[in-house]
């Protein structure tokens, strides 16, 4: 039976195989994940070749601060939003090497839930140097780590997806 961790170690590992093939760095803006996507894709012996650099924006001041996202957009949309995740992303492109670039933003719980983004809402952008951009809204069921955890597997799954 394959454990959550080996599916997240398994996916990181077809993400480093499909950058590999493009020749394409991958870049990572956190929130809610606090760092499982780099951790998950750094797990993965040679991922030097095709990781450059993870942001853990935990903050709407990090977020700002490091990634550029306008406080209007946060004030506006909040953190976990569509237009948050994308600011992410134009962020990570601007501030890194990579080819392909994805941002995570979301309320892992147990607290934190506002009208109309309860516990285990979390947005994703991906997006390619290329143009090529996607984002989604998931609603994930379970505890703090569980909902961290299924983030950080559609993360990367969604990178697959944008190659595929």
């Amino acid at each position: 039976m394959m454990t959550k961790e080996n599916q997240i170690y398994n996916l990181a590992g077809q993400v480093g195989s499909i950058l590999s093939r493009y020749g394409h760095k991958l870049a990572a803006a956190e929130s809610c994940t606090g760092g499982g996507v780099c951790q998950a894709v750094t797990d993965v012996a040679g991922c030097s070749a095709w990781f450059d650099r993870g942001f853990v924006t935990y903050t709407n001041l990090a977020k700002q601060e490091l990634l550029g996202v306008p406080e209007s957009v946060l004030a506006t949309h909040g953190a976990v939003s569509s237009e948050t995740v994308l600011a992410m992303t134009t962020g990570v492109l601007r501030n890194s090497q990579a080819d392909c670039v994805l941002a995570v933003s979301g309320i892992a719980g147990p607290t934190g839930a506002t009208p109309g983004k309860p516990v285990g809402t979390v947005w994703f952008a991906w997006q390619r140097r290329d143009g090529v951009c996607v984002t989604e809204r998931r609603q994930f069921d379970g505890d703090r780590r569980s909902v961290r955890r299924q983030a950080v597997a559609v993360a990367l799954q969604g990178v697959l997806d944008i190659y595929g």
